[in-house]
């Protein structure tokens, strides 16, 4: 069942990648500062990387939890009696939550922000950006996942939806696409916008720390951390971090090994605080 899930999970993530790949290519939202071909086969190796790290960690995913604590009654939802409908949008709400929070610590933890700097180190911002994770982040990430899995015991079929959706929208608005203003004022009440994710990885600060959500667009309201537009603009804002403005974001050596190599870490997160 979890391979089949995976299965389908995947080909909808390549059909998505595509189309986005084809309607960024014709509605460019931002002109690039490197060229695509480096950065495009460093960021899909680094995923590529990522993705055999969590093959090999075996059962320790987030479906296979679902279907241990099914098996064994265990989780806060194996413990009551919801409505099964009510119990699948109280499972996707608070792992998107749960989500929402872990972003935070990611950019609040110097050791999570070594690691997590490799995906805002990238220069530019398109489709390959939103799968361009440290190999080590995306296992911490699938071991985070799993925990609140086994503490929520949700359903298989609610974990791989959430899946799904945050893989999907990651997707959605890592991507270079220009929205017209009106349907982006739209979509971004409820979900997480091109525009409005390219904040966060502007080279400023207090927008570096602002619009964590990946999918829910409600949490970054709730908390404060809503920031509309980049001050200077789409087309004239720095995407990256300052301190890495060269070629180096777009080599897969240097990529891979940032989050254990750089002596400036300690300072720079200060900095980023």
């Amino acid at each position: 069942m979890t391979d089949e899930l995976a299965l389908y999970g995947l080909a909808c993530s390549v059909l998505l990648f595509v189309l986005l790949v084809v309607l960024e290519t014709v509605f460019p939202r931002k002109k690039r500062s490197m060229a695509r071909s480096v950065r495009w086969r460093t960021n899909i190796i680094i995923i590529l990387v990522g993705t055999v790290a969590v093959r090999l960690m075996g059962p320790v995913v987030a479906i296979s939890a679902a279907v241990f604590a099914a098996q064994n009654d265990f989780g806060l939802f194996n413990w009551t009696s919801l409505p099964g409908w009510l119990e699948f949008a109280l499972a996707l709400i608070f792992l998107d939550l749960s989500l929402y929070l872990q972003h935070v610590m990611t950019h609040r933890i110097a050791l999570l922000w070594a690691i997590h700097k490799v995906h805002h180190a990238d220069r530019d911002i398109d489709v390959t950006t939103g799968v361009r994770f440290h190999p080590v982040e995306i296992i911490l990430s699938m071991l985070y996942k799993s925990a609140l899995v086994l503490l929520l015991g949700p359903t298989p079929l609610a974990v791989f939806t959430f899946a799904l959706i945050l893989n999907l929208c990651a997707l959605f608005n890592h991507s270079n696409l220009r929205l017209p203003e009106p349907i982006d004022a739209i979509l971004r009440r409820l979900l997480v916008t091109p525009d409005m994710h390219r904040v966060h990885h502007s080279t400023l600060t207090e927008e570096t720390n602002s619009n964590f959500g990946f999918s829910i667009a409600l949490w970054d309201r709730l908390f404060r951390t809503y920031k509309a537009q980049p001050i200077a603009g789409h087309d004239d804002m720095v995407i990256g971090l300052p301190e890495y403005q060269s070629e180096h974001p777009a080599e897969l050596w240097w990529s891979l090994v940032l989050p254990f190599a750089d002596p400036h870490k300690k300072k720079q997160f200060a900095d980023r605080r």
